[in-house]
């Protein structure tokens, strides 16, 4: 059955004439008549007692009545949330990102969109780039923000940015005052490391120098990095994000030589069509790099 055959269905009884139903809804009594036939044919019972000065409805006609009441009122009620979602007026749109985006990027996009669109929940979830691409993948999250490569998966991917890796260290380290250095000259140093894919950047370069960095502790958390280095663990090796915030106990360092980068990218379901809220934030997030 078609929504539109219960609405002549409706007012079929609402009017108890099949005469004035079709002159309300502005169709030929013929027209009206062949879809309540149908509709019949369909339930295998007839729906109304057809007397000739009044049509009432059966007891399956006043079972259906109730149905279709109920069918209409949630149809009329999708309508309206789907141009609510178009419109920006309500709906929800979660986020995967990768630490140092999440605690950097995102804050200042996130502020922008809830000002133009307060109706809409944002959820926002942290995870490494390997997380976030399986949050992508099966749907958790309408798209992600990585640190590429991507892992194995089918994703469409939008650069953002291109970023080098820095030396971060305690303002009591005798480098802090140097404005760069080699990483070769960091060999016999102690290395807190920055979990997740900027992890492996850093080791790989580390080894591309020359030496297996030591290890004195490894964290997913950004505060935690900038305490323990500040408190003389060690140095950090972090992409130029993770340093934006100012730490008045530790120096950011500009490594020399080869340059140690990385790329991010928006992650997203190759092939589906980012919802209107994604595709305002990704604008956003696009206009403040």
């Amino acid at each position: 059955m078609e929504l539109y055959q219960l609405e002549y269905f409706l007012e079929a009884a609402r009017q108890r004439n099949f005469t004035r139903a079709a002159a309300s809804l502005n169709l030929a009594q013929a027209a009206l008549s062949e879809q309540i036939r149908k509709l019949e044919t369909e339930l295998s019972t007839p729906l109304f007692h057809r007397g000739r000065r009044e049509t009432v409805l059966t007891a399956a006609g006043e079972t259906l009545r109730v149905h279709a009441e109920g069918l209409l009122h949630r149809a009329e009620a999708a309508r309206r949330a789907v141009q609510d979602l178009l419109g920006l007026r309500s709906g929800r749109l979660t986020i995967g990102a990768i630490p140092s985006v999440s605690a950097c990027l995102l804050p200042a996009a996130i502020a922008a969109f809830r000002k133009r669109h307060p109706a809409v929940e944002l959820a926002l979830f942290e995870g490494t780039s390997e997380t976030v691409a399986q949050w992508v993948e099966s749907g958790r999250v309408e798209f992600g923000i990585v640190q590429l490569p991507s892992t194995s998966g089918s994703f469409d991917e939008i650069p953002l940015l291109r970023e080098p890796f820095v030396a971060l260290v305690a303002k009591s380290h005798p480098l802090a005052k140097q404005r760069s250095v080699s990483l070769v000259k960091l060999a016999q140093e102690s290395f807190v490391l920055y979990k997740g894919r900027a992890r492996d950047t850093a080791f790989a370069a580390c080894r591309e120098a020359g030496f297996e960095p030591r290890i004195a502790c490894e964290s997913s958390e950004l505060e935690t990095i900038r305490s323990l280095v500040a408190a003389g663990l060690g140095i950090a090796i972090l992409p130029q994000l993770a340093t934006r915030q100012p730490s008045k106990d530790c120096q950011v360092i500009r490594l020399r030589g080869d340059p140690v980068e990385r790329q991010v990218a928006l992650l997203s379901k190759a092939g589906h069509a980012p919802s209107p809220s994604a595709a305002v934030f990704r604008t956003i997030l696009a206009g403040q790099r």
